[in-house]
Parts: C-alpha cells; sequence; structure tokens
C-alpha cells in the first residue's frame, strides 16, 4: 500500500473537497464558495520542480515505465480507505467518500505535464450537445429517441503529445497539360508531359497525437481541433474533479503519426504549386524531419456510453469547444429507402435525357 503519493484540494473555509469548474474556478459544494486557483495553492502541497523533457525520458526512464504495467493501490488522505487503479491513472474519485484524489507521483518530476487545456464546457452542456448531435440524422430508428440509454457522462483528462518539427525536402510529380483541337478532316488531341522538381521547407507546430493505448484514436482525432492559444501552465488543480490518465504511449512511439500527418500536409501545399497543370501525380517524395521536439498536455474530453438494443455506442466531447464525435446507430428500412429513391431519381434523370437525345 502506498502512502503520501496522493493529494486533494480543500476548501480554506469548511476543509471540504474543492472541485475544477469549467468557469475557471474551484468550488466547493458543501459551503458554496469559490476560489482562484492561485489562490488555492498555498494551501496544497508543493508541486514545483521539472516537467516532462524528451531527452531526459530517452535517456533513463525505462524503470519509472515499467510502473504502468501493475496495479496501484494508494490511500485516501479523507477517509483512509484503500484506493485500486491502473497503473495510468493520475486523478480519479475516491469510491467510499467521494474525494477528489490527485495520484502526485503520477505528475511530478520529469513525467510533469509541460501544459494543459482546463475544462471550459460542464458536463450538462457536453449532454446537451450529444443530444443536438442526434437532431437532424436521417438515417436515424425511429425508435432511437425512445430508447436509447445514456451513460453517465466522465470527464477524463487524456494525455497528448504535442509535436514541432521542421520537414524538408523535395517532391517530383508527373504532370500533364492536354489540348483538343481540330481541323476539316480531323479531330486531335495533343497531350504533353512534364516532370515537375519541387524543393522547399517548412514548420509544422503543435501536432497533436494521443499518448493512451485506452483511447481509441480515430476518435480523437476527429475531436480536433483544440485552440492552443488555451494552454495554461500544469496546475493540478486543474484536475480537481475529474478523472485523469497519465500517458502509456510514449513520444517515440506517437512520433511515425504525427510525422505521416505533417508529410501528408506538406505533400498538399507542394502539390498546389502545380496547379498549372491539368493533372498532376507524385513520382517521388523525399521528405524528412527537422529538429522535432514534444511537449506533454493534458486535453478536456468528455466520454459518453450510450446503449441502444444492446450495442454499445461510445460518444467523445471535446470539453474546450463542445464539439462531439461518435457512432450513431442507422435505420436498414431508412438506409434501403434513402438509396433506393436516389437511384430512382438518378434513373428518371437519366431516362429523361435518353427520351430527349433520341428525339
Amino acid at each position: 500500500m502506498v502512502e503520501e503519493k496522493t493529494m486533494s484540494y480543500k476548501c480554506p473555509a469548511c476543509g471540504s473537497p474543492l472541485t475544477y469548474d469549467p468557469s475557471g474556478k474551484l468550488t466547493c459544494a458543501a459551503c458554496g464558495n469559490e476560489f482562484e486557483v492561485d489562490a488555492v495553492k498555498k494551501f496544497s502541497e508543493e508541486n514545483s520542480g521539472e516537467c516532462f523533457n524528451w531527452g531526459d525520458y530517452k535517456s533513463g526512464f525505462e524503470s519509472e515505465n515499467e510502473k504502468l504495467e501493475n496495479t496501484r493501490v494508494y490511500v485516501c488522505k479523507s477517509c483512509g480507505a484503500a484506493i485500486e487503479t491502473d497503473g495510468t491513472t493520475a486523478a480519479t474519485h475516491c469510491p467510499y467518500c467521494d474525494n477528489e484524489v490527485i495520484i502526485n507521483e503520477q505528475l511530478t518530476g520529469s513525467i510533469k505535464p509541460n501544459a494543459v487545456i482546463p475544462f471550459s464546457v460542464d458536463k450538462k452542456s457536453a449532454i446537451e450537445a450529444v443530444k443536438n448531435h442526434f437532431k437532424g440524422k436521417k438515417l436515424l430508428p425511429n425508435d432511437f429517441k425512445a430508447e436509447h440509454k445514456l451513460g453517465k457522462i466522465q470527464g477524463v483528462y487524456v494525455p497528448f503529445w504535442l509535436f514541432d518539427s521542421g520537414i524538408d525536402g523535395n517532391i517530383n510529380f508527373n504532370a500533364e497539360n492536354i489540348h483538343h483541337y481540330s481541323d476539316s478532316k480531323y479531330n486531335y488531341t495533343e497531350t504533353k508531359h512534364y516532370l515537375v522538381a519541387l524543393d522547399g521547407a517548412m514548420r509544422f507546430e503543435k501536432i497533436p497525437v494521443d499518448g493512451s493505448e485506452k483511447m481509441d484514436n480515430d476518435l480523437m482525432d476527429a475531436l480536433e481541433p483544440f485552440d492552443y492559444s488555451g494552454l495554461k501552465g500544469f496546475d493540478p488543480a486543474f484536475l480537481s474533479g475529474f478523472m485523469a490518465d497519465r500517458f502509456d504511449e510514449d513520444p517515440d512511439k506517437s512520433l511515425p503519426r504525427a510525422s505521416t500527418r505533417m508529410q501528408t500536409s506538406a505533400a498538399d501545399v507542394f502539390s498546389g504549386c502545380t496547379s498549372e497543370f491539368q493533372s498532376a501525380s507524385v513520382k517521388s517524395s523525399n521528405l524528412k524531419l527537422v529538429d522535432p521536439s514534444v511537449k506533454y498536455v493534458l486535453l478536456p474530453v468528455y466520454l459518453l456510453n450510450l446503449t441502444y438494443k444492446g450495442k454499445n455506442y461510445r460518444f467523445a466531447v471535446n470539453g474546450q469547444t463542445g464539439k462531439v464525435v461518435g457512432e450513431l446507430p442507422i435505420s436498414k428500412l431508412k438506409s434501403f429507402l434513402h438509396f433506393s429513391s436516389f437511384f430512382a431519381v438518378a434513373a428518371a434523370i437519366g431516362g429523361t435525357i435518353a427520351y430527349f437525345l433520341t428525339r
């Protein structure tokens, strides 16, 4: 059992637990007082020191990574109960007294996040955003609204890597222009082929890749964009009242995903330089990352499960912007009727065109 490795934020007025509110303050449900984050720091445990550094991580963090494989047991400072978590949990609730618990050892030293975007959307607004997401979906089953069940919504700080890097290199395109003309006897097609060689460099900043194995990558990617002007220096007070995980996918493993995004975006920029040609395709590409760096940040996400006809559907809400992503059930009958009507209209238009062409 691990002692003295958790922390909680207590109300300076009554000693009850404080939770971070998306309005930007720490609030006490017991006495109703509100406090600025900075004003409460002097009542909390010390949390100074270094933050995540990629170089330090590479040079000797293997022993810390081994902790991620094991279940950890901590002691709640409010009621003394044992709290069992996995190796990545950084903030949770005590199941016995509902005290907000921050696991300090997951947030200090070389694994302390560099920054955080605090929640600015509250749970009520997040639920309303999910409900609004259902509106206007023509292929939803008719009984969906009556039968679906929304599970408990949970605010989670998800670990993300934000990569900065230069891109340098060259791309070669096969391009062509086609010209049609005719004379009194023949129709001609003239095709001119070109080899377009482009060379250049550009810079990318804050390319996000989630650092949690338990989070669906496609779901997290779809939550973008986050407004990174909202990044704040990390303080554990922002985590109070929410769940939080530390990373379990390191930046070296995540870098290829970021690299692919940057190289794809760079190729799109290069491709825009071939607009004078009617068509262009990539013949070869030699783009390389230059001086990549990374920051470890926590980003706000609401997770919500929905059950419909025995199947679970998972949704995520961007805790900063309110954007909703997730899979919805589709009515097979509505889908059939929708596409049948589409093809019927297309066939009718085609028949009308054929009628006029044969007259």
